[in-house]
């Protein structure tokens, strides 16, 4: 490949590079415009949209470094590498400042899943006492006659046995309910531990390590 063809490249990849970058940036200053720190919602949607969109910036970066050395390997610190470091240096404050906001929304969100889960629980618990209860059980076995659920014909036992079938299928029903609750409070939790705050700690590494590049 000629030196004009390495030129062309070496351009070419700054420009998709930096295209990259102020596509984060445009993200980012969708929300800065209405910053409010204070708020919960508010700093976990930041950090969400930073931790997603960072990888992006990434690539970027790399494009536009590589770009400067194929046009000038032989050069030092060019103001183009120097740009890359000191973006690189800020992304990375960013997302170190975006581990303990991210452990903290984890943390919020996990007690509130629990909460809910705890309630349910107990409705479920307060469910299941309600089987040994003969006014209930009356109760259902009124509303199944006049539902026409029940025969005219049945017997007290068999009233019963019918009732307690019918309570039986409710409560399995939600088990199923609060085992699928269960499961998705997992998998929720375990996405932000890990896609969330474990990606913001990568990625802060990575970028420290691109700066260092960029300086060398």
């Amino acid at each position: 490949m000629s030196t004009a063809s390495f030129g062309r490249l070496g351009h070419l990849l700054r420009w998709l590079g930096l295209t990259l970058v102020v596509l984060l940036a445009l993200q980012l200053l969708v929300l800065l415009g209405s910053w409010n720190w204070a708020e919960e919602g508010y700093r976990q949607l930041l950090m969400d949209r930073l931790v997603s969109q960072s990888p992006m910036a990434l690539v970027g970066l790399l494009l536009m470094l590589f770009g400067s050395r194929l046009d000038h390997p032989a050069a030092g610190r060019t103001p183009l590498r120097w740009l890359v470091a000191v973006v690189s240096i800020l992304l990375a404050l960013a997302l170190v400042v975006a581990v303990p906001v991210s452990i903290s929304g984890d943390r919020s969100l996990s007690e509130q899943a629990d909460q809910q889960l705890a309630a349910r629980k107990g409705q479920l618990a307060m469910a299941r006492a309600q089987m040994d209860n003969p006014q209930v059980i009356d109760q259902l076995i009124a509303q199944a006659a006049q539902a026409g659920q029940i025969p005219a014909d049945a017997t007290p036992e068999q009233q019963q046995a019918a009732a307690k079938s019918f309570m039986q299928r409710q409560l399995q029903q939600a088990e199923d309910q609060l085992q699928q609750q269960q499961r998705a409070r997992d998998l929720t939790v375990n996405q932000r531990r890990y896609g969330g705050t474990g990606t913001a700690v990568v990625l802060a590494i990575g970028f420290v390590l691109l700066a260092l590049v960029a300086l060398l």
